[in-house]
């Protein structure tokens, strides 16, 4: 499992599932747009401090963003 791919790949499809921007997710959880978009591009570690907000600004539970084929 490549986790950053994973996690990359599920902020993506659940961010476009609930039809918002890179910067609107940026802006609800705190971060900076860039922050988002390399996340995307599985160029970024991430904390688990942002993790978790990543996971509240989406409304879905943390450990589904780690799921393989979520």
């Amino acid at each position: 499992m490549d986790i950053l791919r994973v996690f990359g790949s599920n902020v993506k499809k659940y961010r476009a599932s609930n039809m918002i921007s890179q910067e609107k997710l940026a802006e609800i959880a705190g971060l900076h747009r860039t922050y988002i978009g390399d996340i995307e591009r599985f160029q970024r570690s991430i904390s688990l401090k942002n993790i978790q907000k990543i996971a509240d600004a989406l409304h879905v539970e943390t450990y589904l963003l780690f799921k393989e084929d979520a």
